[in-house]
């Protein structure tokens, strides 16, 4: 699966380097079915810092309606990949 020029190990690897970033945890825990309980850190101003995180990560900004929708890594997933495909076509 390729996603722009990334492909989806590459955009995951990319995804887990930012939870290690913010969460300071072995990035290879993290999987596309990872959620915030499976997180201790990974609560509210946690999300804050996952979020900045993943900004510097990707060099992009979320706007309310990102982080509001990127409560697991796979939603994390989608909306990244859907702003690198947005990125890629501009």
């Amino acid at each position: 699966m390729t996603i722009g020029n990334q492909n989806s190990d590459e955009l995951l690897g990319k995804i887990r380097g930012a939870f290690k970033s913010a969460f300071d945890i072995d990035p290879q825990t993290v999987t596309l079915d990872t959620v915030p309980g499976d997180i201790s850190a990974w609560d509210s101003m946690g999300h804050v810092t996952l979020a900045s995180s993943l900004e510097q990560t990707f060099g992009m900004t979320f706007d309310v309606d990102d982080l509001m929708a990127m409560e697991n890594v796979k939603e994390i997933y989608r909306v990244v990949q859907s702003k690198l495909g947005q990125v890629q076509s501009a």
